[in-house]
């Protein structure tokens, strides 16, 4: 490391995506339960996602329910979450995603940002953040596949 650079303390990444919907559209394939366990959460999401509901999130590949709390929500705009990190992965065993909805192309189409941070920069939180980020990615895939055609790429994906 030269004498100019910063120790790296936290990992965090940043996926994206456009989807030829609305972001009200889009927001709404988030936030509510119905539409996310039809292409995301492969064993059902419970509670929609507005800022002090109480939210869990089911996957095949991870049984389990995962409680979610829901930071903000800003209607068509943005979602942030945070949940639990995998074990040692860093030091508040939490992580936080945030979700946002930007319109393009005059309204036609949305570019969806998924961020997720606060994983510590050793062996066990780039494991976990790198985990997450190909989660993510499959989500953004999964969503568009579902929103504009109506097709569950996860369907019989992990199970």
């Amino acid at each position: 490391m030269s004498e100019n650079e910063t120790p790296l303390s936290t990992l965090s990444f940043t996926v994206s995506g456009r989807v030829g919907r609305s972001a009200s559209e889009v927001y709404e394939a988030v936030a509510d339960p119905a539409q996310l366990s039809h292409y995301f959460t492969t064993g059902g999401a419970r509670g929609r996602l507005e800022a002090g509901a109480d939210v869990s999130w089911d996957f095949a590949d991870f049984p389990g329910r995962f409680p979610v709390e829901v930071v903000e929500s800003v209607q068509n705009e943005r979602i942030v979450i945070e949940w639990d990190a995998a074990p040692g992965s860093n030091p508040t065993g939490r992580t936080r995603t945030t979700f946002t909805f930007a319109p393009i192309d005059d309204g036609a189409r949305t570019l969806v940002t998924i961020t997720e941070e606060s994983w510590s920069a050793t062996d066990a939180g780039a494991k976990s953040a790198f985990g997450n980020c190909e989660g993510w990615t499959g989500m953004l895939a999964a969503m568009k596949a579902w929103v504009e055609h109506g097709i569950n790429l996860r369907d019989g994906f992990y199970a």
